[in-house]
């Protein structure tokens, strides 16, 4: 358990996995956010094909494990576009990225739903009465409203993203925990390797629930102003 040792032989092999979880973090969260917006669009359209291709998206992604869906999306596919072409195949990082994406646009999905229809129906009307199409009232009314109403709760899923990065060690993302389990087979420092990741971890979280606290002062609202 000697921590000096740990931090001076590991450091640097440390911090590169720390480099690929805050990149692949970032990345997902980008594209994870994208595919929340248009998904929870999906869910309040007047289609219902829409609204059930949206439903099992969700339902899906919600209903199994992350680790289950990386194991689809690393080996599972490629086996399945090898049958057309054998070369086929998928970096630990893009299907990384791909798992992540999905699994936060599900959640985000639901969060952005829930602030749209947290948006009072009365103003929706107002807009319309004058004169506002259902598209110009959705983007000019409701979609700003909506967004500060699910700040809050978009940055805690950002949050539960970045710690989800460490599953994704088990497909071999050379993420902070691949990195660390390289250095624990060399020096069997296993105590010591572990705090020193959670350090890493508590600083990541530590400074979005900063900035998570701050959101959530600047786009303070009354709830009662939307029902």
């Amino acid at each position: 358990m000697d921590f000096i040792r740990t931090i001076r032989e590991s450091g640097l092999l440390l911090l590169q996995g720390l480099q690929v979880t805050v990149i692949i973090s970032l990345i997902s969260i980008f594209f994870g956010t994208i595919i929340g917006f248009f998904t929870s669009l999906l869910s309040i359209s007047q289609s219902k094909i829409l609204r059930f291709i949206s439903g099992v998206y969700v339902w899906t992604i919600r209903g199994t494990p992350m680790i289950v869906q990386a194991f689809i999306v690393y080996f599972g596919f490629p086996q399945l576009a090898q049958l057309v072409n054998p070369s086929f195949r998928i970096g630990a990082e893009v299907a990384g990225v791909i798992t992540l994406s999905l699994n936060a646009g599900a959640y985000l999905a639901e969060i952005f739903r829930g602030g749209i229809c947290a948006v009072n129906k009365g103003q929706v009307e107002a807009a319309r009465s004058l004169g506002l199409s259902s598209t110009r009232t959705m983007i000019r009314v409701v979609l700003p409203q909506a967004i500060k109403i699910a700040i809050p709760s978009m940055v805690n899923q950002f949050i539960i993203t970045v710690k989800d990065t460490s599953i994704l060690s088990v497909i071999g993302l050379a993420d902070l925990v691949n990195k660390a389990k390289v250095y624990v087979g060399k020096s069997y420092q296993f105590f010591a390797t572990y705090i020193l990741v959670a350090v890493y971890y508590l600083v990541i979280i530590s400074i979005l629930m900063i900035i998570s606290k701050h959101v959530e002062k600047r786009f303070n609202y009354e709830k009662k102003d939307y029902r």
